[in-house]
């Protein structure tokens, strides 16, 4: 019974796991997520697809720079230091 009841909790909340949404620079390390939209002005998102931050991409934070610095990220094969201003735009799908 307790087994049974643990999977009914777990398959109901499991839609709320993989819907959890954030912004970049709220991650941790090895934290990651997929880009859901990128809320910045049109030079700014130019620039950022130039570097692979593109919608559907996935992203982790490898570090974080102290004293509110840069954030290092990797998309695919290629890590990138970006603002954490930047990253604030982004919008994240939680990977679990």
């Amino acid at each position: 019974m307790r087994f049974q009841l643990r999977h009914v909790i777990n398959k109901n909340l499991s839609h709320l796991r993989n819907e959890m949404h954030t912004s970049l620079n709220l991650l941790h390390p090895n934290q990651s997520g997929t880009i859901t939209a990128i809320e910045a002005s049109t030079e700014l998102t130019g620039r950022m697809s130039a570097l692979g931050l593109r919608l559907g991409r996935r992203v982790e934070v490898v570090r974080l720079a102290p004293l509110q610095g840069p954030i290092q990220i990797r998309v695919g094969h290629t890590e990138l230091m970006i603002r954490r201003i930047d990253a604030a735009k982004i919008n994240i799908q939680l990977n679990t």
